[in-house]
This record gives structure tokens, sequence and C-alpha cells, in this order.
């Protein structure tokens, strides 16, 4: 070894990790810890008794009798990833670095939280016969048969989900009538001038959708609205959202924000040493955008782990760099009345929107700047809209509005010189 060359410092290798959610997170997290060198044991913890599996597939193929499942494609025992399903967390001993599960503790040096999210459940629709969530592989396998049958199907909800399992539900053949208590789709997630031309694609999908209508109450076979409609429904299927699966770390000392989510830091790190949080269950300040995100999506849950897994490397090795921090450009798609929609970025303090094409034709995208800089996009069938406004954001270039305004121009070719 010359004098110019300095040895890396290993990590120590009898550090334990524990990762405690084996859904995109956890198993990501896993995965990421060996391919950064880690050779340590690393057990994954999941509640279902599944192979680990991808959730996005379950809205389409699995619903659809297209695959039977949609389990992860890794050999565990190969990387030396120890599996421990079917066994629920209840709880977190910092003081003893250890885990409560209803089959006894496990010791951890470092752990991290992939818990994900959990379905929000309609008020009085616990118990009913013929209410569904759609969250995990069991759910996809209970409403098959549904879809399979040509039920009636009554959907509460019109965000993501709701829109997804109702074009599911039309391709199988169903009657399907969306509920949303908002006065269009996806009120939550978009600007009304942006949702609005959404809102004619489940009449084009044979769906009829009823927006600022409540739901009274959900009796077996049939749905009670407030305004005193009665909707019948062989199936109900509620889409109201998604919280962080957080309840089990009541009293551990780990932060917990408004929304329920782990508060991390730029490092994904909790408040607790030595405890990492990852994915759907976990929030993040973001640099970029001057705020704590909570992103429930899949790209989250693929990117955060790398640096979770590099940080816990770099804790263990004196002498590593840690990471840069995680400040990532989110990224969702979903696949809905025959259109791929993808969103980059956070909108909620832009103060310009660009249309690219006319929101009638099939395909066309939105961009929202602030100072002159995207940091947002929305892309209806223009894919290449998605990926070079996404790369915009990233290097925070200033654009022209009016050529980027004009869908004939790409975006690549619109910046300031």
């Amino acid at each position: 070894m010359s004098e110019q060359q300095t040895e890396r410092p290993e990590p120590r290798t009898g550090r334990r990790v524990v990762v405690v959610g084996a859904g995109m997170a956890g198993v990501q997290t896993a995965v990421a810890l060996r391919e950064q060198g880690f050779t340590g044991p690393v057990t994954l913890i999941g509640a279902e008794p599944h192979q680990p599996y991808d959730r996005p597939p379950l809205s389409k193929a699995v619903l659809l009798g297209k695959a039977e499942d949609s389990a992860f494609d890794i050999d565990f025992e190969a990387l030396g990833i120890e599996l421990q399903l079917g066994r629920d967390v209840t709880g977190v001993r910092a003081g003893a670095h250890e885990l409560d599960t209803l089959a006894g503790p496990v010791p951890y040096d470092a752990l991290v939280i992939a818990t994900g999210a959990e379905p929000v459940v309609l008020p009085g629709s616990e118990g009913v016969p013929g209410v569904h969530l759609l969250r995990t592989l069991d759910d996809a396998a209970r409403l098959r048969p549904v879809l399979g049958e040509q039920h009636t199907v009554v959907v509460v909800g019109a965000g993501w989900i709701g829109a997804e399992f109702a074009t599911a539900a039309r391709t199988a053949g169903c009657e399907v009538t969306v509920v949303e208590a908002a006065d269009r789709p996806l009120a939550g997630v978009l600007p009304a001038e942006v949702a609005a031309p959404m809102t004619r694609w489940y009449a084009e999908g044979g769906v009829e959708l009823l927006t600022g209508t409540r739901v009274e109450r959900v009796e077996p076979g049939r749905v009670i609205l407030a305004d005193g409609r009665t909707l019948a429904a062989g199936a109900v299927v509620v889409g109201i959202g998604a919280r962080p699966a957080t309840g089990w770390l009541t009293g551990s000392g780990i932060a917990l924000g408004p929304d329920g989510s782990v508060t991390a830091d730029d490092a994904l790190r909790t408040s607790l040493p030595d405890v990492y949080a990852v994915g759907d269950c976990a929030s993040f300040p973001s640099a970029r955008y001057g705020s704590r995100l909570l992103v429930h999506h899949w790209d989250n849950a693929l990117q955060g782990p790398r640096t979770a897994a590099a940080n816990i490397i770099a804790a263990g090795a004196a002498g590593t760099p840690p990471p840069p921090a995680y400040d990532p450009v989110p990224y969702f798609w979903s696949e809905q009345f025959g259109r791929f929609v993808q969103y980059a970025g956070h909108h909620a303090d832009a103060d310009t929107r660009l249309w690219r094409g006319d929101p009638g034709d099939p395909d066309w995208s939105v961009l929202w700047l602030r100072d002159g800089a995207p940091v947002a996009v929305l892309a209806v069938g223009r894919p290449r809209d998605l990926a070079q406004g996404r790369r915009l954001i990233e290097s925070g270039a200033r654009i022209d509005p009016v050529r980027a305004a004009d869908p004939a121009v790409p975006l690549k070719s619109t910046t300031r010189q």
C-alpha cells in the first residue's frame, strides 16, 4: 500500500441490524445494506406471513387474476438476510436496544422502522359484510372473486387507489359507482383546476362519479348516502387515504409528527440513537422545498433505504463519511381509465402554473414554477415531460415560461442561458 493510499475503515461486522416491516422500504433497506458491503447480521421482520411482495400490482395484475402474487425476486438466503415473517412487533425498548414482539424480545444494534402506512377505515363500516380495503395481498385475494362475479361495486373515495380499483372493476365487467365527499377527484392532492379535467375520465370509463357526496352508513348490500339516497352494493371498497403505521411506537420515545409519521432527520435517523425510519411511515425535512415531507409512494420506499443503509454503515465504521442528505424529488405514478399519470416534485409553494397541451386531449402536462424554476410536474401520457421536468427540478434550473408552455418544445430546451 502506497503512502498516498489510506485504508478504508471497515464496519463492525458484529453489529446486528433489525428491520421492522417487510414491504418495499424494509426489503430495500436489507438489500442496500448488503449491496453497500455490510457483513453483519441482518434480520427482516414482517407482520404478514407471505414472502415479501410489492404492492402496486395488487390493484392491477393480482386483482384481475393476471398474477398470483407480486413477491420480490430476491434470494434472501443467499444475501444472508434472516426473514421472520408473521411476527407482530409491539414496541421498542430503546434503553435495552430491544424490540418487543409477541414471540419474545429481539435485540438490535441498529433498528430500521419500515412499517409503512395503514388504510383509513370508513367510520361505522368495521365488521360490515362486503366492505373491503385494498392494501395487502390478502385484501386483493378477497376482492378478486368479487370482480370475477361482476358484483355491483361502490367505491368510497376518488383518490389514486379509488380510481385504480374502479378501473380494474370496470375491466372485469362490474358496474361501478365512486362516491367522493369533495367536489372533485384527488381534492387533497391536486389543485381544483388540474383535478377538474380528470372528472370526465370516470364517465368515459363507464363509472358513475358522485362528488360532494358523503356516506351516512354502510349496511349489508347497500350504501346509505347523507342526502338520503341508497346505492345497491354487492361490495364496498374504501379508499379514503392512509396514515403511517406507527401506533406500535407509543411510549418508545421516538418522536412522531401530528400526522403520525416518524420525524426523521435528513439522514433518516429518528429521535432515538441507532434507530432509523424509511418509507411511508417516515417524514423527512426537505431543504429543496423548505418543508417536512411525508411521501406515501413507491419511489420514496425505494430511494430512502439506500440513504439509511449508508448512514448505518457509516455510524459503525469510524472515519467513514456520511452520505449526502436525503432530499429527493418525490415521484409517483398511477394507471387509471386507460391513462398513465405521473407526478414529480412538490407544488405547494409554487407561484406559477403552466399548461402544456389541452387537458381535453388524451395527452397533456402541467408544470409548476417557483421564482422561475420548476418545482413540480404532472404528466398525463407525456412521459418525456415527466422525465425532463424531473431533471430540471433536480438541477434547480430557471426556464423560459413562454417556451415551456409550448407542448411542442422539449422541456430540456427551455432553460435560460
